[in-house]
């Protein structure tokens, strides 16, 4: 498992992705669709702990990213020491409604676990801790 240790900053989106990128490029099985998933994912949940994890503005966030070959499976884990925030809890938008008519929020988090096959939240010695993984390489429609 590799790791990235960041500020919470808007300006480290780019190093994250990077991060990511450069772990899974060579990962057999990931497809052009897979990593831009992975991409949206980072963007979406990077981008949350940015925003409202620390009230202060300043924490750091630590990305592990791991390629389980033997399972076809890539794993992102987030921790944060910000204030704790199990986004599994948000209730999923209805998506039939119009953009006008829907509330504010929720849809990112919605598109994240549409996109990963497993996710899971704890809260464990003051650490969000967000682990998600994906089975890649598979067949799409």
């Amino acid at each position: 498992m590799k790791e990235l240790k960041v500020e919470a900053d808007h300006e480290n989106m780019q190093k994250v992705q990077d991060f990511v990128k450069g772990e899974l490029e060579q990962s057999p099985g990931l497809s052009h669709k897979d990593l831009l998933q992975i991409h949206m994912v980072i963007d979406e949940i990077f981008g949350n702990i940015v925003a409202y994890a620390y009230e202060d503005g300043r924490g750091d966030v630590v990305i592990l990213v791991d390629y389980d070959k033997t399972q076809g499976t890539v794993m992102l884990v987030f921790t944060d020491e910000g204030k704790p925030y199990n986004p599994l809890l948000n209730e999923d938008p209805d998506i039939k409604l119009s953009a006008d008519e829907r509330t504010v929020g929720g849809l990112g988090i919605f598109m994240v676990k549409n996109t990963m096959d497993e996710i899971d939240y704890e809260n464990r010695d003051g650490k969000n801790i967000l682990t998600m993984k994906k089975q890649i390489g598979g067949s799409y429609a």
